[in-house]
C-alpha cells in the first residue's frame, strides 16, 4: 500500500513539474497539440466552383518569399504584367531568336509549372509598349504597311509558337476600341497599319488567325477596359465578336479588365454588368475577368468594407454566368499595385492583400462568395 502510494505521489509530482515547466494545464497540452484546421485558399475555393482564380505577376518579384508563396498558394493562374508585351519580349529588330528576349517570361512560366498553375498570355497586339525600333522605323518612314504586316505576323507566330503548350489562353488583341465604339487609331490599325484600315476589324481578325495558326490549342481572347457594362464600347466589341463567331474566326472569348472604383457598386450598374456578360456568353464565348482591382481614396474601415462588398458582388456575377471561367486580379498585393502611381497617390489600396501580404476584407469577401451555395 505504502509502496503504491509512494509511486503515485512520485509520478504525480513528475507530471506537475513537467506541466509547470511548460506553463500549461495537462488537458490544454493535449488540445494545443491537435492540428488546427487549415484555411481554404482562394485557389481551392475557386476550383471547387470550376472557376480559375488568377493574378498578374512579375518574374522579378518571385525571389521575394512572401510574394512567391502567396502567389503559389492562393492562385491557380498566372499572367505576366509586362514581360510578354511587344517592347519587352521583342526588343530588337529581326525575325530570328536573337531579336527576342524570352528569359523573364520563361521564368514566370517555369514558376507556374512548378506550382501546377496555368499561364495566361498577355498580350500579342497592343498600341502601347511597342518596341522602339518599330516606332522609330514607322516615324522615319522606313517601315510601311507591308513591312509592318510582316513584323506583326512574325511577332505573333514566334511568341505564340514559343509558348505553344505552355500558355493556355492569350489576350490576342488588347484595347482596340475607343469609348464611343470607334476603332482606336494605332500603329497596327491605321498609323500606318498592316494594310487593312478600310476593313474595320479585319486587322483584329488577322491577328487572331495568325495566333491560331501558331498555337491551334490555345484559347484566344479579345481584352478591353470600360466595356464591362452595356455601352457604346461594349456594343462595338459585341458586334465584332458576333461577326467573328458567325464567320468562324478563331475567337474563344472576351476579357473584361474590371478596373473599378466604389461607384461601380450600384444596382443599375451591376445589372448592366451581368446583362453584358450574358450577351457575350450567349454567343458561346468564354468570359474572363482579367484585371480586377477596386481602388479607394483611403484605407479606412468604411472604404475597405465597401471595397470588400464590391469584390464579393463581382465574384457572384461571374459565378452566375455559365461561361465565366476566370476571375483574375491585376496583381494581388497593394505593395506592387499600379494604381497609386497612375492616380498620383490619390487612390490605391485596390487588391485583396495589403502591402504586408495580410488578407484584407476583400479577400474574405471573394472567399465567402466562392463558398456560398
Amino acid at each position: 500500500m505504502f509502496a503504491h502510494r509512494t509511486t503515485y505521489l512520485f509520478l504525480a509530482g513528475l507530471l506537475a513539474s513537467q506541466t509547470a515547466a511548460l506553463g500549461q494545464n495537462p488537458v490544454m497540452t493535449r488540445q494545443d497539440a491537435s492540428p488546427q484546421p487549415r484555411s481554404v485558399t482562394l485557389r481551392e475555393a475557386g476550383s471547387a466552383r470550376r472557376l480559375i482564380i488568377g493574378a498578374a505577376a512579375s518574374p522579378g518579384r518571385l525571389s521575394e518569399p512572401q510574394y512567391a508563396d502567396t502567389l503559389a498558394a492562393q492562385f491557380r493562374q498566372i499572367e505576366p504584367e509586362i514581360h510578354m508585351k511587344f517592347g519587352f519580349i521583342h526588343p530588337r529588330p529581326g525575325s530570328d531568336a536573337s531579336a527576342y528576349d524570352f528569359a523573364p517570361a520563361d521564368k514566370l512560366v517555369a514558376f507556374a509549372q512548378a506550382h501546377d498553375m496555368l499561364v495566361r498570355g498577355h498580350c500579342l497586339v497592343w498600341h502601347q509598349r511597342v518596341a522602339d525600333w518599330v516606332v522609330g522605323g514607322v516615324a522615319a518612314k522606313t517601315i510601311g504597311s507591308e513591312q509592318l504586316k510582316a513584323i506583326l505576323q512574325n511577332h505573333i507566330s514566334t511568341v505564340a509558337g514559343h509558348y505553344a503548350g505552355n500558355v493556355w489562353a492569350w489576350d490576342v488583341v488588347n484595347e482596340a476600341f475607343n469609348d464611343d465604339g470607334s476603332l482606336r487609331s494605332t500603329i497596327w490599325y491605321d498609323s500606318p497599319g498592316i494594310g487593312l484600315k478600310d476593313r474595320g476589324t479585319a486587322y483584329i481578325e488577322q491577328a487572331f488567325r495568325w495566333a491560331h495558326a501558331a498555337d491551334p490549342k490555345a484559347k484566344l481572347f479579345y481584352n478591353d477596359y470600360e466595356a464591362e457594362v452595356i455601352n457604346p464600347k461594349s456594343d462595338a466589341i459585341y458586334t465584332m465578336a458576333k461577326d467573328f463567331v458567325a464567320r468562324g474566326a478563331p475567337i474563344d472569348g472576351i476579357g473584361f479588365q474590371a478596373h473599378f472604383d466604389l461607384a461601380f457598386d450600384n444596382p443599375k450598374t451591376l445589372d448592366s454588368f451581368a446583362a453584358n456578360l450574358k450577351r457575350f456568353s450567349d454567343l458561346g464565348l468564354e468570359i474572363h475577368i482579367t484585371e480586377l482591382d477596386v481602388r479607394v481614396n483611403a484605407p479606412n474601415a468604411t472604404n475597405l468594407a465597401a471595397q470588400a462588398a464590391l469584390y464579393g458582388k463581382v465574384t457572384t456575377v461571374c459565378l452566375q454566368n455559365p461561361t465565366c471561367r476566370v476571375l483574375q486580379t491585376w496583381g494581388f498585393t497593394d505593395k506592387y499595385s499600379w494604381i497609386p502611381a497612375y492616380f498620383k497617390g490619390k487612390q490605391g489600396w485596390a487588391l485583396p492583400f495589403d502591402d504586408s501580404y495580410q488578407k484584407k476584407p476583400a479577400y474574405n469577401a471573394i472567399l465567402k462568395a466562392l463558398e456560398a451555395k
